[in-house]
């Protein structure tokens, strides 16, 4: 959609209803022929008649047809005239300053919507000894703490084992995640008793053990492949 600024105007005073009646002829027959304009007034008609929905509304007083009629009686001099059409224009003026301020709450909260940053529920670790030596992904999902190791091209270790840890120091020693096969995709349940927070910042490293896996719980060597999580945005 795409209209001037003072068309814009126009149909926010045409949605307020503050036109005269031969500005709001005008606008009325120009909704039929420009399509902008009439989807300009339905927006404003929109926002409007959802801000009216939070006001109560309020019944005037039994004798407040008699109070205006009272004024109107004394409105009749050409100076009163002149007085009351100043006040309307402030009026029109302040009421569309005020829908002009809802529009930009409205357009505020929106953005705000749009923009709010989802937390990441998936993160992936590259386990290597260098950049050029890439063996396994890990992949976990912290709200499940699910976790699965994918072999990349990790060199086969004869009658040898990896072994997957995780390293924190809010953990002390390093625990273990189980034995992972350089060939095939591994699974495993293990991190479901780690919290949130340790798990994504954790460190994890991969060990070469003997078959089966560390026969006492610790690694027996240092680490051969290290890596940390990262976001995936998913």
């Amino acid at each position: 959609m795409t209209i001037s600024s003072e068309d814009d105007m126009n149909a926010a005073e045409f949605a307020l209803g503050t036109l005269d009646a031969g500005e709001r002829a005008t606008i009325a027959a120009r909704r039929q022929r420009e399509p902008d304009l009439d989807a300009a007034v339905k927006a404003w008609e929109a926002l409007l008649s959802s801000l009216a929905e939070t006001v109560p509304p309020i019944s005037p007083p039994q004798d407040f047809l008699a109070a205006i009629m009272a004024r109107m009686d004394g409105a009749v001099s050409a100076g009163n005239v002149a007085d009351l059409a100043r006040r309307l224009s402030r009026w029109r003026f302040g009421a569309l300053a005020a829908s002009g301020l809802a529009a930009a709450l409205a357009v505020g909260i929106g953005l705000r919507e749009t923009t709010r940053v989802e937390q990441p529920h998936e993160f992936v670790a590259v386990l290597q000894k260098s950049a050029d030596s890439l063996a396994f992904m890990v992949t976990v999902n912290l709200d499940t703490r699910d976790l699965i190791v994918r072999p990349v091209a990790a060199p086969p270790q004869p009658d040898k084992s990896y072994e997957l840890w995780i390293i924190d120091e809010k953990l002390g020693a390093p625990r273990s995640l189980g034995v992972i096969d350089a060939a095939h995709v591994t699974a495993s349940p293990r991190l479901g008793s780690f919290d949130r927070a340790v798990v994504q910042g954790a460190t994890y490293a991969v060990t070469v053990e003997p078959p089966g896996g560390s026969p006492d719980g610790k690694p027996s060597g240092a680490p051969v492949f290290v890596g940390k999580l990262i976001p995936t945005g998913k």
